[in-house]
């Protein structure tokens, strides 16, 4: 298990490291001087060339990406100065005349617009949008295991019809455009009996309360961003209700008398859900990546909604910190998923 933890771990690793080397060739090609975007048009000679010092654009391209590598990397050389240790956030392990080997914050630089670390920038938006992909999760799971279920219980039914409709509309429908109806119904014609608002953070300010948790902020960019794994859970459970239900150990329940519902939900539901938690763990990264769009379309303040603005004004750092940090939690999630399989069945180790 301890090898088969670390090969994925190595795995892991490489996939970054890709992920690294190619976004930074992708926004080191794209037009623009990051100096004139920091400072703008009319900055004077002296800052254009401090900051083109700080971010390396002085060197060559491949110093500049061994330069980006050393400020990813959580173990490095740094000089050892006290704008080094503010800059980089270190702990020294210990020295080499005026270097030191430190554990450290990666540094993903700073917004060109803001001049603020993007790993604070990270701290404030990450939460927000973490909360809106586990909660859609929740609402996705809750609401299609049970359409799925009722599906395969009144199987060929107007109920199993009316919820693979819905399951098939899920499918088909861009999240973008699902967003866009999901405001138009919910916070235009129905706004006086939902109290819903298109717009809007979890948390709201007022001048005497302070900051306040405002949870029907939450809903409609909950409700589209759940939309789609709840359409594919709903087939997934019904699926597999379905051959569960078939089973011989459920005609054998049946014939020793148990309820309906000891046998839908201790027996059958039991073994069906195998399928559903697969889906579960691989829909969870995809939402925190999904939710771009959605942030932006109800105005919700998230990393999607940041790193959009970001890229409208070509604050390039925001944008490059936000994808690698998308593609951190894929990979970290993957490891994991991958792990617990092999926890719980010792054959895909083999594999």
């Amino acid at each position: 298990m301890f090898g088969y933890a670390l090969r994925k771990i190595g795995y892991g690793i490489l996939v970054m490291a890709g992920v690294v080397a190619v976004v930074f060739v992708l926004f080191n090609i794209l037009p623009g001087d990051p100096a004139r975007m920091t400072f703008g048009q009319r900055a004077d000679v002296q800052s254009l060339d401090a900051v083109r010092k700080e971010f390396g654009l002085d060197k060559s391209k491949p110093k500049q990406f061994l330069l980006y590598i050393s400020n990813l990397s959580p173990i490095s050389l740094e000089e050892s100065t006290i704008a080094a240790q503010k800059k980089y956030r270190y702990a020294k392990i210990f020295s080499f005349g005026n270097k030191e080997l430190v554990v450290k914050v990666p540094y993903l630089r700073s917004s060109y617009q803001t001049k603020g670390d993007l790993v604070d920038i990270l701290a404030e938006t990450v939460p927000n949008t973490f909360i809106l992909a586990l909660t859609a999760m929740v609402f996705a799971t809750i609401i299609g295991v049970f359409l799925g279920v009722l599906s395969a219980v009144y199987k060929n039914t107007w109920i199993d019809k009316t919820a693979n409709s819905f399951a098939i509309l899920g499918i088909s429908a861009p999240s973008f455009f699902a967003g866009i109806i999901i405001a138009w119904v919910f916070e235009f014609l129905l706004s006086d009996y939902t109290w819903l608002r298109m717009s809007g953070s979890l948390y709201s300010y007022g001048p005497f309360r302070g900051e306040v948790l405002t949870l029907r902020n939450l809903w409609l960019p909950m409700i589209t961003l759940g939309f789609r794994p709840l359409a594919i859970i709903v087939q997934l459970t019904r699926t597999a209700m379905l051959d569960v239900l078939s089973q011989d150990y459920i005609r054998a329940a049946k014939a020793k008398g148990l309820g309906r519902n000891s046998i839908l939900y201790k027996h059958a539901l039991k073994n069906a859900l195998n399928p559903v938690i697969t889906a579960i763990s691989g829909w969870f990264a995809s939402l925190l990546a999904g939710s771009f769009f959605i942030e932006y379309i109800f105005g919700y303040n998230g990393l999607g909604r940041t790193t959009v603005a970001a890229l409208e004004m070509s604050d390039f750092p925001v944008v490059m910190g936000s994808i690698l940090f998308i593609a951190l939690v894929f990979v970290v999630i993957n490891i994991l998923v991958d792990i617990l399989y092999a926890y719980l069945d010792p054959r895909v180790k083999l594999a």
